[in-house]
C-alpha cells in the first residue's frame, strides 16, 4: 500500500478527532491528554529527516494517546513491510511503556505468550513518548534502516525536537 498526500491527510484529520477536550473532570469522566497532530506531524517529519540524512528510506508511524494512527510517513522506494514494521514497534512501545527493543531483553517462559499477541516486536524502533510530567501520551516506530538501533536513533531524533513542547 503506498502512503499519499492524500492518506496523510485523511489520517491526520481522523486522528483529531481524537483530540481530548481540555475542560475539568466531572464525576463519572477521564481527562487524558494525548500528542497533538502537530506535534505527532512535526516528530514523524523530524525521525525521516534524520533518516534520510542518514541514506535510509523509512516509514514512520506515530501514535496518540489511544494507539491509534496520528500520523504515518512512507518514504518514496521504501519496502511495503516498512509500514506494518514501524506500527508494530510503535505498539509494542505504547503498550510496554518502553522501547520496542527492550522485549528481546525480557525473560521467558511468560514472555513467549505476550509475543503472540497481535501488533507486538521485540526488533528495535520503537519509542514511548512521555509528556513532562511523565504521562505515557503516545509512541513512534520507525522501520527501514538496515538495522533496528538505526530505526531508533532516528525515532529518538524526532523526539528530541519536540521535547520541549511536552
Amino acid at each position: 500500500m503506498k502512503i499519499t498526500t492524500t492518506s496523510i491527510l485523511l489520517t491526520a484529520i481522523l486522528a483529531s478527532g481524537c483530540a481530548i477536550a481540555q475542560t475539568p473532570p466531572a464525576a463519572g469522566l477521564v481527562t487524558e491528554r494525548s500528542i497533538s497532530l502537530g506535534a505527532a506531524m512535526e516528530l514523524a517529519t523530524a525521525g525521516l529527516e534524520r533518516c534520510r540524512a542518514d541514506g535510509y528510506k523509512v516509514t514512520v508511524t506515530v501514535l496518540n494517546r489511544h494507539a491509534r494512527a496520528a500520523v504515518v510517513l512512507s518514504d518514496d522506494g521504501v519496502n511495503p513491510h516498512t509500514v506494518e514494521n514501524s506500527m508494530r514497534k510503535a505498539y509494542t512501545a505504547f503498550t510496554t511503556r518502553s522501547p520496542s527493543g527492550e522485549m528481546a531483553k525480557r525473560t521467558q517462559p511468560g514472555l513467549a505468550g505476550f509475543m503472540l499477541l497481535d501488533r507486538i516486536t521485540s526488533i528495535e524502533g520503537g519509542l514511548p513518548i512521555f509528556s513532562a510530567s511523565k504521562e505515557l501520551v503516545g509512541a513512534i516506530g520507525i522501520s527501514g534502516a538496515p538495522g533496528g538501533e538505526k530505526d531508533a536513533a532516528c525515532a529518538q531524533a524526532g523526539l528530541d525536537r519536540i521535547a520541549r513542547s511536552l
